[in-house]
C-alpha cells in the first residue's frame, strides 16, 4: 500500500494521527481487517470507552467551540449594547426634577425632657447670591478642591460613579469621586440616600444638566446650596459666619478655606478643631492652593506668600445663646453619630449635612429644673467670683458639668460654659483636661473585679496595707516611677481606703501595677473612659489622660449603678417626617462586678466624710443625711480641679479647665478668684466640690442610702483589721465614715492634722484641702504625672 492509500485508509478509520512504524507494517500486512478496526477503535474512543482520551478530547474540543474569541467578544459587545440602550431608556424617561424637599431647609425643634420646646436652631442661616458676586479666583478655589476637571467634563466621573454602585451594591458605603455637577444634583434635586436608584438618577440628571445649563449656573448652584458648618449654608452665609464679610469681599486664601471646609465642617471648623483637624483642615488649603498653581489658575510667587486665614470666632445663631446653643450642638452630635451607627448615613460628613438641612425635633433627656439649678449653682459659687478685670487668671477660668440619671442613663442636666455666645466650646464634653484623682476609683475597681494581689500575694481590699512614703519607688514595674505624695508627705502604711481618703498617689501607682496597667486601661474602657490609643504605663494611674465631664458622670454613674455600664444619654428621641432613628438603650451590660462596684462606693463615702471632700460636702447645712459617695482631683500645675460624686440616684460631675482667654492653650487656675489665701490654688475640694453641693442638695430632695452588696469600705463596718502595728493608726479609716460627722473627728484626727488644718486658709475655701493639693502638683514629675488630689 503506497503512502496515499495508507492516508485514505486512516482518514476513513478516524484515526487523528498517523500509525506507528510497527502499526503501518501491520495495515500493510492485514490489509482492510485493520481498517475495520481502527473504525471501532475510534467508534469506542467517541463513546468514552477503553481508549478514554478519545472521551477527554471530544469535551475540550467542545468548550473551545463555546467559547472561542469570537463569542466572548459578541457577547461582550451584546451586553455594552443592551447597556447602552438602557442608558438611553434611562436618559429619556428621566427629566430634571424641580429642587426636592431637602433644598427648602427647615429649622430643627428641641425639646426638654417635658416636651416644652427649649430652642429652635433659627432660621436656616442661607442668602443665595449671584456668581458675579463672587470674585473669579475664589470661584476657582471650590473647582481646585473638588473637581480640577470641572470646566472640561461633561459633569460626570464615570470611573467614580461606577465605583460608587460597585460599593453601594457590595454594602461598602459612600465613596469619593463626585464631580461638582453631581455633588449639586444630589444637594439640590436628590437626597442623601446611598441607593443604587438615586446614583443612576444622579448620573442622568447630572449629564442633561451639564448640557442644558453653564458651568457657571453649577457652580453657582453648588456653592450657594453647600453646607459649611456654622449653620452656613452658601458662600455668602459662610463668608459672614467665618471672616464677618460678604462674599465679593472674600481673598482667594480665605475662599480656599471655605473650599476646604466643605470636605469635614466641623471637623475643619477652626474653633472647634483638634490638634488634628487643624493639622488637617490646613494640608487641605494647601492643596486646594497648589492646585489652582497646576492649573494655571494662581501664580506661585503670589501662593507662596499667602498665609493660612484662620477664620473669626464663631458668631452663634440667634436662640442659641447661654447653655441652649451648647445643648444643640451636643444633641446634634449625638444624632449623627447614631445616623451613622444605623447606616441611614455613611458617614460623619453625611450625617452632619442630614442634620444641618433640618426637618428634626429633637427631645431631650434635660430636665428643665435641673438644668436650671446646675447653671446657677455655677454662677452662685463661680462665675459671680470672678473679675478678669482685676485678675486676668479669672478671665481663663472655664467650668463644665453634667448631671446624669443612673438608673436609666439621662443626662439630666448640662453645663457647658459662660454662655455659648462667649465660648463656643463645650467644656462638658471637651476632652483634653487630666481628670488627675478622680481616676483612683477606676485603679480600686479594676484590683476588685481581676481579684488582684499585691506584690507578696496578698488579695487586694479596701484594708490592704501599702506603703504610703512620698517617692517611692513602684515595685514590679518595667519602668521606672516614683511620684510624689501631695506635700511631699509619708504616710507609712496605710490601708487602701484611708490612701483614696487622703489621695496619696505612691499607693495607688504601686495599686496600678499590682493589678496590671493593661488591665485597669481595660477596665477604665469598660466603665467609659477613652483609653484605645494610651500606653500602659504608671503614670496613668495619676489619671494623665484627657477625659471629660461627660466620661466621668458615665464612669461613676456605672459605679453607681452596680456595675452596670450607663452611656451618659443627652437625647431621648428624634422624630423626622422622613427618617426614622432609634437612639440606643444608654444602660448596657454588666461590665465589672456588683461586688467590686459596690465596693468602690463604698470606699468613697470615706473621702466625702474623712477626706478631702469634708468641708464642702460632709459639713454642708443642706445635707440633711443624704449619703454620698465621691473622688476629687487636681490635676499637674493647677490646670483643671475636679470633684465627681453621686447619690443613689444622681451622679454629677463637675470640672474647672484653665484655658487662656488669649489663645485657648491650658493656663493654671492658680489665683483665681483672689479669694484663698496663701498660692490661691484651686483644688477638687473648693469649688468644684462647692458647686456639686449646691446643685445636688438643692435637687435632692429625699433623703436616699445606697443598697451596698459589700463588707469593705468606709460605709461598713470593717471585718477585717490591720496587722497589729498599724491598728492605732489605722483603726479610725475603717469605722463607719458615712454615719453622721462627729464619730469620725476622734479617730481620724491623728492623721488628718497636719494634712487639713491650715489656719490661713478660710473656711469656705476648703481648709481641709488645701494642703493635701498644693505642693505637689509642680513636682515636675518626668511621664508627666498628675500629682494632685
Amino acid at each position: 500500500m503506497g503512502r496515499a492509500d495508507e492516508r485514505r485508509a486512516r482518514q476513513r478509520g478516524g484515526r487523528r494521527a498517523a500509525p506507528s512504524n510497527r502499526s503501518s507494517q501491520v495495515a500493510v500486512d492485514e490489509g482492510p481487517t485493520v481498517v475495520g478496526q481502527g473504525r471501532a477503535a475510534a467508534r469506542r474512543g467517541a463513546k468514552g470507552g477503553k481508549g478514554g482520551k478519545g472521551g477527554k478530547a471530544a469535551k475540550k474540543s467542545l468548550i473551545r467551540r463555546m467559547f472561542t474569541w469570537k463569542k466572548i467578544l459578541g457577547t461582550f459587545l451584546g451586553l455594552c449594547l443592551l447597556g447602552i440602550g438602557a442608558f438611553i431608556v434611562l436618559y429619556m424617561m428621566i427629566d430634571i426634577p424641580a429642587g426636592n424637599a431637602d433644598a427648602k431647609l427647615e429649622s430643627n425643634v428641641y425639646k426638654y425632657s417635658d416636651g416644652s420646646v427649649m430652642t429652635r436652631d433659627g432660621d436656616v442661616n442661607r442668602e443665595i447670591v449671584d456668581l458675579s458676586h463672587v470674585p473669579k479666583d475664589v470661584q476657582k478655589t471650590f473647582v481646585a478642591a473638588e473637581n480640577k476637571s470641572f470646566y472640561k467634563d461633561a459633569g460626570v466621573d464615570l470611573k467614580g460613579t461606577a465605583r460608587g454602585l460597585l460599593n453601594t451594591l457590595s454594602g461598602k458605603g459612600a465613596q469619593g469621586g463626585s464631580t461638582i455637577t453631581q455633588q449639586y444634583v444630589k444637594n439640590y434635586y436628590l437626597t442623601q440616600d446611598q441607593t443604587v436608584t438615586r446614583k443612576l438618577n444622579e448620573l442622568v440628571i447630572s449629564l442633561k444638566l451639564d448640557r442644558e445649563k453653564s458651568k457657571d449656573y453649577i457652580l453657582a448652584g453648588y456653592i450657594n446650596t453647600s453646607y459649611y458648618g456654622r449653620n452656613a449654608y452658601g458662600i455668602q452665609a459662610a463668608a459672614q459666619a467665618y471672616y464677618r464679610v460678604d462674599a465679593d469681599k472674600l481673598s482667594v486664601a480665605q475662599g480656599a478655606y471655605l473650599a476646604a471646609l466643605l470636605q469635614a465642617p466641623s471637623q475643619y471648623d477652626w474653633a472647634a478643631a483638634t490638634d488634628t483637624g487643624k493639622k488637617l483642615v490646613q494640608a487641605r488649603w494647601n492643596y486646594v492652593l497648589d492646585n489652582m498653581v497646576e492649573e494655571g489658575w494662581l501664580g506661585k510667587t503670589e501662593r507662596d506668600a499667602m498665609v493660612f486665614p484662620k477664620p473669626m470666632a464663631p458668631k452663634p445663631a440667634p436662640g442659641l445663646g447661654g447653655q441652649k446653643g451648647y445643648l444643640v450642638k451636643a444633641a446634634n452630635a449625638a444624632l449623627e453619630k447614631q445616623l451613622v451607627a444605623q447606616g441611614v448615613a455613611d458617614n460623619a460628613k453625611q450625617a452632619e449635612d442630614m442634620v444641618g438641612r433640618g426637618g428634626w425635633t429633637i427631645t431631650l433627656n434635660i430636665d428643665k429644673k435641673k438644668q436650671a439649678a446646675l447653671e446657677k449653682s455655677v454662677k452662685d459659687q463661680l462665675t459671680s467670683k470672678l473679675d478678669k478685670k482685676k485678675r486676668t487668671v479669672d478671665g481663663d477660668v472655664q467650668a463644665g458639668a453634667v448631671s446624669v440619671d443612673p438608673k436609666t442613663g439621662a443626662v439630666v442636666a448640662m453645663y457647658g460654659g459662660v454662655d455659648y455666645y462667649k465660648h463656643y466650646y463645650n467644656n462638658a464634653t471637651r476632652t483634653d483636661y487630666q481628670p488627675a484623682s478622680t481616676f483612683k476609683p477606676v485603679i480600686l475597681a479594676a484590683a476588685l473585679d481581676e481579684s488582684a494581689q499585691t506584690q507578696d500575694g496578698k488579695a487586694i481590699t479596701a484594708n490592704t496595707l501599702y506603703d504610703g512614703t512620698s517617692k517611692r519607688p513602684v515595685v514590679g514595674s518595667d519602668i521606672g516611677f516614683a511620684p510624689e505624695n501631695e506635700d511631699d508627705q509619708d504616710y507609712g502604711n496605710i490601708t487602701v481606703q484611708t490612701a483614696m481618703n487622703k489621695s496619696v498617689n505612691s499607693v495607688f501607682a504601686q495599686l496600678g501595677v499590682d493589678v496590671g496597667m493593661d488591665k485597669v486601661l481595660k477596665v477604665a474602657d469598660d466603665l467609659g473612659m477613652d483609653t484605645a490609643d494610651l500606653n500602659a504605663v504608671p503614670a496613668q494611674t495619676l489619671g494623665t489622660m484627657g477625659a471629660s465631664p461627660l466620661q466621668m458622670a458615665g464612669v461613676y454613674a456605672t459605679l453607681d449603678n452596680h456595675g452596670k455600664k450607663v452611656t451618659p444619654a443627652l437625647v431621648k428621641s428624634v422624630e423626622h417626617i422622613s427618617r426614622t432613628v432609634t437612639m440606643p438603650d444608654p444602660v448596657g451590660d454588666q461590665v465589672i462586678s456588683r461586688e467590686a462596684a459596690d465596693t468602690v462606693t463604698s470606699v468613697l463615702t470615706g473621702v466625702v466624710d474623712d477626706g478631702t471632700a469634708k468641708t464642702s460636702v460632709r459639713d454642708n447645712p443642706e445635707r440633711d443625711g443624704q449619703k454620698v459617695a465621691g473622688k476629687t482631683g487636681t490635676s499637674d500645675n493647677n490646670k483643671s480641679a475636679w470633684f465627681t460624686g453621686y447619690t443613689p440616684s444622681l451622679v454629677t460631675s463637675v470640672g474647672l479647665f484653665g484655658e487662656s482667654a488669649k489663645d485657648g492653650s491650658q493656663v493654671t487656675l492658680t489665683g483665681a478668684t483672689g479669694l484663698i489665701p496663701g498660692v490661691g490654688r484651686i483644688n477638687g475640694g473648693g469649688y468644684p466640690a462647692q458647686i456639686w453641693a449646691d446643685y445636688t442638695f438643692g435637687v435632692q430632695t429625699k433623703v436616699t442610702k445606697f443598697d451596698l452588696e459589700t463588707d469593705q469600705g468606709a460605709a461598713v463596718q470593717p471585718t477585717a483589721t490591720p496587722t497589729p502595728s498599724q491598728t492605732v493608726s489605722e483603726t479610725p479609716s475603717e469605722t463607719p465614715t458615712t454615719e453622721e460627722p462627729t464619730e469620725t473627728p476622734t479617730t481620724e484626727e491623728p492623721t488628718e492634722t497636719p494634712t487639713t488644718e491650715e489656719p490661713t486658709e478660710t473656711p469656705t475655701e476648703e481648709p481641709t484641702e488645701t494642703p493635701t493639693e498644693t505642693p505637689t502638683d509642680d513636682t515636675g514629675d518626668p511621664f508627666g504625672g498628675v500629682v494632685g488630689q
